[in-house]
């Protein structure tokens, strides 16, 4: 049955593919970037059935305007993709704060906005489904990713909460964390990078020098996979809270579990020692 989807950062990468497979697939779709122009070839070639939309997922009063103008056109929104966001590797000691408030107030705080703008319409229509866009970056650790990996180890914190106080409205949340894609991620638009200091290079260092590798660029999953998979998990009368997407992120997810649950093992007793008798 066709719905009616509402992607943010629709311009370019993951957000682009979703739009893409869901307009071939025959739904509508309200597709917003923050250069909305660079939409304009989808809507020549699906006229009807896409709204392009400024919005800047910062700004709440542009999730407002957004919102009104969705229901205007489609009246309904069945499935919000909250996708917008950007990356930054450097050293915790020497991340400027101003770049860490704007990591989480576009990748975290854009999406809660998303949230509360959108949440009244799926209410009153007593169903839909919120997808937020994490990142494998929840489950994992890596030298250099501590910022963009808090941000969106919060948005699936947010997922899971969330999940919880809207199902007896009808309302589904899932947060999917994808491993590596094939998209601008790491071109200056979507990653900033903060050279380390001498002393930092075999760990942060290393993770840049990896990022911008050839043979690391070759092992990135296709943005067409995984809006696929958003569109199948749609589709899901009961879909997953949190779901790995990509086959490197499947792998190194439950690595992350094992370990995890090694290290509770070992200290079980003495995290239980804080309890006193």
């Amino acid at each position: 049955m066709s719905k009616v989807w509402m992607v943010t950062g629709s311009s370019a990468g993951l957000g682009r593919a979703i739009v893409e497979v869901a307009l071939a697939a025959g739904h509508r779709v309200v597709a917003t970037a923050r250069k909305v122009s660079t939409l304009d070839d989808l809507v020549l070639r699906y006229p009807g059935n896409l709204l392009a939309l400024a919005l800047d997922v910062g700004r709440r009063q542009d999730w407002d305007a957004a919102a009104v103008a969705a229901i205007e056109r489609y009246g309904v929104i069945d499935v919000l993709v909250n996708n917008a966001g950007f990356g930054a590797v450097g050293a915790v000691e020497s991340t400027p704060i101003e770049l860490v408030r704007r990591l989480v107030d576009t990748n975290l705080v854009g999406a809660v906005h998303g949230c509360q703008a959108i949440i009244p319409t799926m209410r009153r229509q007593g169903h839909g489904h919120i997808i937020l866009t994490s990142s494998i970056g929840a489950r994992i650790a890596t030298p250099g990713a501590a910022f963009y990996y808090a941000s969106k180890a919060a948005v699936s914190a947010l997922a899971e909460s969330l999940a919880l106080e809207v199902a007896p409205l009808g309302i589904k949340v899932t947060a999917i964390e994808p491993g590596g894609m094939r998209t601008r991620f790491a071109e200056p638009s979507s990653l900033e990078v903060i050279q380390p200091d001498p002393v930092y290079l075999d760990t942060v260092g290393a993770t840049i020098a990896m990022m911008q590798s050839a043979e690391y660029k070759s092992y990135l999953g296709d943005p067409a996979g995984h809006a696929a998979m958003v569109l199948a998990l749609a589709e899901l009368e009961t879909p997953p809270v949190r779901i790995l997407a990509g086959a490197d992120a499947v792998v190194y997810g439950a690595e992350a579990g094992e370990h995890r649950s090694i290290s509770d093992a070992q200290w079980k007793a003495l995290g239980q020692s804080a309890t006193l008798q």
